[in-house]
């Protein structure tokens, strides 16, 4: 398994930008998706020999000012420039900000008081081992019944990635795993033993399932998006998600559910049993 993380965050990066993106002609011909490596380089005033070296794993420790112009060059997101970032600074074997800190499992009473108030909204309280911690009834009555909460405690990752039900309870399952994986990977990943016992756990368990995406995705998973979800009772649902990140004492991520589409708000007020349009949509859904 490789674990040449910035070289990958890289790659993934240029194939994603279009000439077009950086006002460069396509040309015929264009094999590569996205950026050419010497494009790369002449964007961001560095020999394309560097940019190899670096997508090569060969090189782990550029300097901030190159850093700098590939992000520019890259059109990194101010997420994406943090990642970068910390990937430098886990080239590292013995780095790992967090220490041997187990995954925090206490919920603190504000963050109880918060979920009361979400209701009946699907949230939820995740650690960065993917366990789920404290959730809405709203939450329950909708992921419940799907086997996301079995287990003690119960985990996402390994509901998604394990669990036969996951794949019929998400049409779009590949997407979801995707995501399950990128959250894993979203940090020190395997220099903290804890993801690391997980991460071996899900290498025997499902082999290629998971260790094909820990080659092939950085661990930069999305903070918002649209899921498609089919309950056995509500039937196929659309909903969006945001990812609130609590502070860094508390490790922990709230991830709330709504609506995305009026037909998806009307099949969720009829299974919290509130009236017709009480939980709104996101608007334009």
């Amino acid at each position: 398994m490789s674990d040449n993380e910035l070289g990958l965050f890289l790659r993934t990066r240029r194939e994603a930008v279009t000439p077009a993106d950086v006002g460069l002609p396509a040309g015929p011909r264009r094999r590569t998706p996205g950026l050419r490596r010497s494009e790369l380089a002449t964007l961001a005033g560095v020999s394309v020999e560097y940019v190899t070296r670096l997508e090569q794993g060969r090189d782990r420790r550029p300097s901030p000012p190159v850093l700098s112009a590939l992000a520019d060059a890259l059109r990194l997101s101010a997420g994406e420039r943090i990642h970068l970032h910390r990937l430098t600074k886990s080239a590292d074997a013995g780095f790992n900000c967090m220490g041997g800190a187990r995954p925090a499992r206490d919920v603190r009473p504000t963050v109880r008081a918060l979920l009361e108030r979400l209701e009946p909204a699907p949230a939820v309280l995740v650690n960065r081992l993917s366990e789920l911690l404290a959730w809405t009834e709203g939450y329950e009555r909708l992921f419940g019944p799907l086997g996301m909460l079995d287990g003690t405690p119960p985990n996402a990752a390994r509901f998604v990635l394990t669990d036969d039900r996951a794949r019929a309870a998400y049409p779009d399952w590949e997407l979801v795993a995707d995501e399950q994986v990128a959250s894993l990977k979203h940090g020190p990943f395997r220099a903290d033993m804890h993801i690391a016992a997980l991460a071996d756990e899900l290498t025997v368990t499902v082999g290629t399932v998971f260790t094909g995406r820990v080659e092939r995705l950085p661990g930069l998973p999305r903070a918002n998006g649209v899921t498609r979800v089919v309950h056995p009772e509500a039937g196929e649902l659309r909903l969006a998600y945001e990812t609130l990140e609590l502070p860094a004492d508390d490790d922990q991520r709230l991830l709330v559910h709504v609506p995305a589409d009026a037909a998806s708000a009307a099949a969720l007020d009829a299974l919290t049993g509130r009236r017709p349009g009480a939980l709104r949509a996101v608007p334009g859904g």
